[in-house]
């Protein structure tokens, strides 16, 4: 990727345009945070684009000092995936809600995922469709009383983790609105992993969901309810780092420290790296009050990517193609010269 000439910073990647997200709203932090992330990454503007769906989250371009396309409801992974493609040189970056991604984006967003396209995904999870005022999304929490759902949704939401592991993803991370650091450092990680990322970012809605992330950022209570998670350091959390996770069975369990006859030796140990996605799976189920909501990188494997197929594919068929150019298709066969009287 190309490096600029010059130190850039997030301001740099500030267009002059007006924003019109709602005070408070928490798309503003994440905005922030991308172009803090992007400012580090270090690569020239003009080799980004940034790609969104429909959606509160995706008027994102046009806050953005880069390339970028506003396209259709559900569409922003196709569109992404066809712009890397046609040129691997750019940074792309797709913006997409919950709903966008999920619901008429479903498809596309488990597609790409499973070809590991080279391009970051990050999707806005405030659990509601805000832009068409307040309808439940699929990852609306089971009863959920919405607009159109007013005695409770009898919906099972989706939980992005999950749905991005189970089709085949090698980066998953989630961070929070609010955490400004935490969320443009697993953006970083994301730009810098080979394949698609996806990095899922819980949002909150101040008109029509809001706090719906409460219990995770309570200044007192969030240190007990969200654990961080490290590739290579033990699973401990807590304000008082008093608490941890072991693997009791075939499923993880909550142990208290020194007072619960637990040592930080006993504790799991994150690896990011792992292959076998069974402990990722269950890192990005943990819900709150049961466990506490995992934040982080969950997931990060290498493997190889679509474009990379797409190129070796080309090149070995070349080496055995009866016809190397279009002059070679155009005069084989019966030709002809025409030549004049």
């Amino acid at each position: 990727m190309e490096q600029v000439e010059y130190k850039l910073t997030a301001k740099d990647f500030k267009s002059d345009q007006e924003n019109r997200w709602c005070p408070g709203c928490g798309d503003h932090a994440i905005l922030n945070s991308i172009q803090k992330a992007m400012a580090e990454l270090d690569i020239a503007r003009e080799k980004i684009a940034v790609i969104s769906g429909v959606g509160c989250s995706s008027r994102f371009p046009y806050y953005m000092n880069t390339y970028g396309f506003h396209s259709i409801h559900g569409r922003a992974a196709a569109i992404a995936s066809g712009v890397k493609v046609a040129n691997p040189d750019l940074a792309v970056w797709q913006i997409s809600g919950d709903g966008d991604a999920m619901a008429i984006g479903g498809n596309h967003f488990i597609h790409a995922i499973r070809r590991n396209i080279n391009m970051n995904m990050i999707i806005f999870n405030n659990e509601i469709y805000g832009l068409t005022k307040g309808q439940y999304s699929p990852t609306s929490p089971f009863g959920a009383v919405t607009k159109s759902s007013p005695f409770g949704t009898v919906e099972q939401p989706f939980h992005p983790g999950e749905l991005v592991i189970g089709a085949q993803g090698k980066f998953f991370a989630r961070s929070i609105d609010y955490n400004v650091k935490l969320t443009t450092d697993v953006c970083v990680k994301a730009a810098k992993h080979k394949g698609t990322s996806v990095v899922e970012i819980l949002q909150n809605c101040v008109i029509y969901n809001d706090a719906c992330h409460a219990a995770l950022t309570d200044k007192e209570e969030k240190e007990n309810r969200t654990i961080v998670l490290k590739h290579g350091e033990p699973m401990i959390f807590g304000k008082e780092k008093d608490k941890g996770l072991i693997l009791d069975g075939m499923k993880l369990k909550i142990v208290t420290l020194a007072s619960g006859g637990f040592t930080i030796d006993d504790l799991l140990v994150h690896d990011a790296h792992e292959n076998n996605p069974g402990i990722h799976t269950m890192l990005a189920n943990m819900r709150y009050p049961d466990y506490p909501v995992a934040l982080g990188v969950i997931r990060q494997v290498s493997a190889v990517t679509y474009e990379e197929s797409v190129v070796n594919q080309i090149s070995k068929v070349k080496q055995t193609a009866k016809f190397k150019s279009m002059n070679d298709v155009l005069f084989s066969g019966n030709t002809w010269e025409v030549k004049d009287k």
